[in-house]
């Protein structure tokens, strides 16, 4: 970056003062300085999914909900995000939490993430904090990357021991395998925490609940909670023989234990979401702050629900959460939260996460090799319908032309592609990087079909956050329907229609999907031997050369103003 070209953005980010930009210009870490506060400081990161390299996140334009959750955190996107939280359009924190002005934001303030930068991050802040500092990792880490992919996970553990992780809980983790998670936890220095994590055979647990460390005068305990639908959102094979779930009776327990010992201030880390972390909040007893992960939820600010804090984390490597506590006896007193944004043109790079990664993309030299130029924005989140979605059921249908439906999982990792940019594997495996990547195709009836959709929107728009299990509504192709959020169970899809014609109930369709197990639903076509999704992506797009895919979402919501990016949500 030239020194011209940081002066740009220190003015972006309202660095004005000569004195202030002189010493930025010097030391540009310095915009990342605070004084020491309160006895402890957590430094959290959650839902990196695998992402090593700087990049580009665009948050949903929709993050559509029921009506008694509309207005909540956890359900806010576009203006609305920066009103609720009182964020001014056009600054840095517009831009790490909002779609609006996107590709704009993004070329003044430049690429986030890259675990060099993150890594330098941690370690000035431990020094900066001049306390105790907890580093904490939300879950969701290992995977769904070319680095994860190429290295089954390895890559990752490197990364967060170098970075000095000491506590994490888990969730895609597992699509790796249960006997590859153990193999890595062998090479891990972080402990893993888990109260909800049980052996089927005896029940016993298999990770400890907690941990307890001193805060001056004070103690501080941390419980993990592991990801409680782990078996209903992947193959249950990757997790075999263990079970999860919510489990409110042993976290109570897990909290009044850490009470009983005298510990000060509890802490939960959670993989829960922010929903069922705020449903959490107010039924158990005794915790202090909820550090919350899964749902890639940012708060700008700390929530409060009764007498427990709130933070959540975000996704991709946008932010570190530094959280300052002030304890009491018995308790918090006061807390100070800073999001430290991971700009990467601006933070300085550890020399030795620099080598390491340099060695994962030195040794797999084609997840950088440019496939196609990218000549619209394609992006991954929204609560019905993505760009990169629709570029991955293009290239299915492009590969198997007999398929009528297709299905692509709304799963919310994934980074964002600006027009001018490279298509490369490792973008697409930023969104396709899973351990089961085989797209089946196989045959439904049109009532199955239906049913399908009605219990994806059953899972992903119930209003009580203990039955939501993850993820946003699946992706469809060759179909078009109406969407009616608040009908009653099994009548919120209305007006299907495939290839143009109204859905025929007793009729089978040729239908394909990758990433879940749909496939287990009908009949598999013989002769038609399933491909990895990124594969048949790749070859798509050499075949058809720039892409240009400009938004054409397929699901009408007549009573939720759906928005597309570009405009001012």
């Amino acid at each position: 970056m030239t020194r011209r070209e940081l002066i740009g953005l220190l003015l972006a980010l309202g660095i004005t003062s000569p004195k202030a930009l002189s010493r930025a210009v010097e030391k540009p870490q310095s915009l990342y300085d605070l004084p020491p506060y309160g006895d402890c400081t957590l430094l959290y990161l959650s839902d990196l999914h695998g992402q090593l390299r700087p990049h580009y996140y665009m948050e949903p334009p929709n993050l559509l909900a029921p009506r008694s959750l509309l207005g909540q955190p956890g359900y806010l996107s576009g203006s609305a995000f920066l009103r609720y939280y009182g964020i001014q359009p056009g600054s840095p924190l517009a831009y790490l939490g909002s779609y609006v002005d996107f590709t704009t934001l993004a070329e003044r303030f430049g690429p986030i993430g890259g675990a060099p930068q993150i890594t330098a991050l941690i370690r000035s802040q431990q020094q900066a904090a001049q306390r105790p500092v907890l580093v904490l990792d939300g879950g969701d880490n290992w995977t769904n990357s070319g680095p994860s992919l190429r290295t089954r996970g390895a890559a990752l553990v490197d990364w967060m021991n170098l970075s000095g992780f000491q506590h994490m809980v888990y969730h895609w983790e597992y699509t790796l395998g249960r006997a590859r998670v153990e193999e890595l936890e062998k090479r891990l220095k972080a402990q893993v925490l888990s109260y909800n994590t049980t052996d089927d055979a005896f029940g016993d647990p298999v990770y400890p609940a907690y941990a307890i460390y001193p805060a001056g005068r004070y103690t501080v305990g941390v419980i993990g909670l592991t990801y409680p639908y782990i078996k209903v959102s992947h193959p249950e094979e990757f997790s075999e023989g263990l079970s999860f779930g919510i489990k409110e009776p042993q976290l109570q327990q897990a909290v009044d234990e850490l009470r009983s010992k005298g510990v000060d201030a509890v802490v939960l880390l959670s993989h829960g979401g922010l929903p069922l972390d705020t449903a959490l909040a107010r039924r158990i007893r005794g915790i202090d702050l909820i550090l919350s992960g899964h749902t890639h939820d940012l708060t700008p600010v700390r929530l409060r629900i009764g007498k427990t804090f709130l933070v959540a984390g975000g996704s991709g490597g946008k932010v570190l959460s530094r959280i300052d506590l002030a304890l009491r006896r018995g308790g918090i007193a006061d807390l100070r939260l800073r999001l430290l944004p991971v700009f990467s043109r601006v933070l300085p790079e550890d020399p030795e996460a620099k080598a390491l990664v340099e060695r994962v993309y030195r040794e797999n030299p084609d997840l950088l090799e440019p496939i196609a130029q990218v000549e619209s924005l394609l992006y991954k989140r929204d609560t019905l319908y993505s760009t990169l979605d629709e570029l991955a059921c293009r290239a299915i249908e492009a590969h198997y032309p007999e398929t009528e439906v297709i299905f692509s999982p709304g799963t919310r990792w994934g980074t964002t592609l600006l027009p001018g940019e490279a298509l490369t594997l490792d973008r697409i495996l930023a969104y396709t990087g899973f351990t089961y990547p085989e797209v089946y195709v196989f045959k439904l009836r049109g009532e199955q079909i239906k049913g399908l959709l009605e219990d994806v929107a059953a899972n992903v728009f119930t209003p009580d956050p203990f039955y939501q299990q993850g993820g946003d509504m699946s992706r469809t192709y060759g179909i078009t329907y109406t969407l009616d959020i608040d009908a009653p169970l099994g009548k919120r899809i209305r007006e299907l229609e495939v290839r143009g014609r109204p859905l025929e109930p007793g009729r089978e369709y040729r239908v394909a999907a990758y990433g879940g197990r749909l496939q287990r639903l009908g009949r598999l076509v013989e002769g038609l031997a399933p491909r990895p999704i990124h594969v048949l992506i790749v070859e798509y797009a050499k075949q058809t050369g720039p892409v240009n895919l400009p938004p054409r979402p397929n699901v009408r919501v007549p009573e939720r103003n759906y928005h597309l990016p570009g405009g001012n949500g």
